[in-house]
């Protein structure tokens, strides 16, 4: 069968192409790019994301697979049931939408992470988003939307401290919570980092001392002032 044709779009016309080499064989699909993404995530059904229910060894000529090889090493010759080994080992380009879909997450992300992670190290206070997000626009600092968050914060944080004062920085903040909002903000406060050391007074009140991201303060005043209505002490000990 592997010679035989399928009458599909002229070969000019645009295909989203998955494809996987196995056993010296070449097997191709046509897919809605969209829904293969999403049936990756576990969010679509595979007939939902072939836009014909076949497997070909050269698509855009119509060339259709052998059902014999297809057999042999995929141990099935069902073409749903081999479009998901294609999809889950084999290659599927990224659209240039997608790539710019992703680039945008990623940028979003690195902003985040320098905002939970940095202080001007002038006055020991956070940057908001909107300056970090502003000065990495002014110092054009590109993003890859596939390297490592981490390796790219390094080099971004060189070409911004030019432009803002900027450095990572860990804090230790003193808090003191009233004994009625002490055990409801126990998980809270701990979620933000690390407890050096706490203590419970005699008057049910809660004493510790937390070790954040710099960046974080605000973050923490906020989450614990919302439970407490207000009525919490804190203090920072230490900026390193």
């Amino acid at each position: 069968m592997g010679k035989e044709t399928f009458n599909i779009r002229h070969e000019n016309e645009n295909f989203h192409i998955a494809r996987l080499k196995k056993g010296g064989q070449n097997f191709e699909i046509d897919v809605d790019f969209d829904a293969a993404m999403k049936y990756k995530e576990g969010k679509a059904d595979i007939k939902d994301v072939l836009k014909v229910q076949s497997i070909f060894s050269d698509l855009k000529k119509g060339m259709l697979a052998s059902e014999t090889q297809m057999k042999q090493l995929f141990e099935t010759d069902d073409p749903l049931e081999v479009a998901k080994i294609i999809l889950e080992k084999g290659e599927l380009p990224l659209t240039a939408d997608y790539k710019a879909k992703l680039k945008e997450e990623k940028r979003k992300q690195i902003i985040e992470y320098i905002r939970r992670n940095a202080i001007d190290p002038k006055t020991g206070i956070p940057h908001p988003a909107t300056r970090i997000e502003n000065a990495i626009e002014e110092a054009k600092a590109k993003v890859d939307e596939f390297e490592a968050i981490p390796k790219q914060v390094d080099k971004i944080l060189k070409l911004l401290r030019p432009i803002i004062p900027i450095k990572f920085a860990m804090k230790e903040i003193a808090i003191k919570i009233p004994a009625e909002f002490a055990a409801k903000s126990y998980s809270t406060v701990k979620s933000f980092g690390t407890l050096v050391r706490e203590e419970w007074q005699t008057d049910g009140s809660w004493v510790a001392v937390v070790d954040i991201p710099g960046g974080m303060e605000n973050d923490l005043y906020d989450a614990v002032n919302k439970i407490c209505h207000g009525s919490v002490e804190t203090k920072v000990v230490k900026v390193k």
